[in-house]
C-alpha cells in the first residue's frame, strides 16, 4: 500500500474500500455510489485502476495498491495535481484523487496521451463540477512537463 507492506487479516466480504479508509485511514478513497459507477474510490491496483467498492480486500492480497496518499507529498506535488491546481479543475473536491490517480495511471502507460486518450482514461470518473475540459487540459499539460523531464 502506497509502498509499504501492510498485514491485515480482513472477512472474506470486507470491500477494499472500506479496509482503506476505515482501517488503514487512507480517506482520500471516497465512497459515492458504492456500486462502482462514479469512480470515486478509484486506486491503482498494480498499474491498473480499479474502483475499491468492487474489489474484496482479499483480492488485493499481494498486490502493489496506490491511493493519492501515495502520490506526491505537499512538499513535491506530482506533475497531475499541480497541473489540475494550475488549471482550476478541482473545485468541490470529491473526485479529485480519482481524477489524479486516474491521470497519474495514464501518464505512467503512456507519457504522450493525446486528449482523446485522456478522455478515455477518465471516463470511469464522474465529475459534477468542471466540465472536464480544464482537465483534460490538466492532464495533457502535466504529461508534457512529465516527458520533458524523462527526455
Amino acid at each position: 500500500m502506497n509502498g509499504k507492506d501492510h498485514a491485515l487479516v480482513v472477512e472474506s466480504t470486507e470491500r477494499l474500500l472500506d479496509v482503506l479508509r476505515d482501517r488503514l485511514d487512507l480517506k482520500g478513497v471516497k465512497e459515492g455510489c458504492g456500486t462502482g459507477d462514479c469512480g470515486t474510490c478509484t486506486v491503482i491496483m498494480d498499474g491498473r485502476l480499479v474502483n475499491s467498492c468492487l474489489v474484496l480486500a482479499v483480492q488485493a492480497r499481494d498486490k502493489k495498491i496506490t491511493t493519492i496518499e501515495g502520490v506526491g507529498t505537499r512538499e513535491k506535488l506530482h506533475p497531475v495535481q499541480k497541473a489540475l491546481m494550475k488549471y482550476g479543475a478541482a473545485q468541490c473536491g470529491f473526485c479529485t484523487p480519482a481524477m489524479v490517480l486516474a491521470g497519474k495511471n495514464l501518464v505512467d502507460h503512456n507519457p504522450s496521451p493525446s486528449k482523446e486518450e485522456i478522455k478515455e482514461a477518465i471516463s470511469g470518473v464522474l465529475c459534477r463540477c468542471t466540465g472536464y475540459y480544464k482537465i483534460i487540459d490538466a492532464i495533457h499539460d502535466a504529461a508534457k512537463e512529465i516527458s520533458e523531464v524523462r527526455s
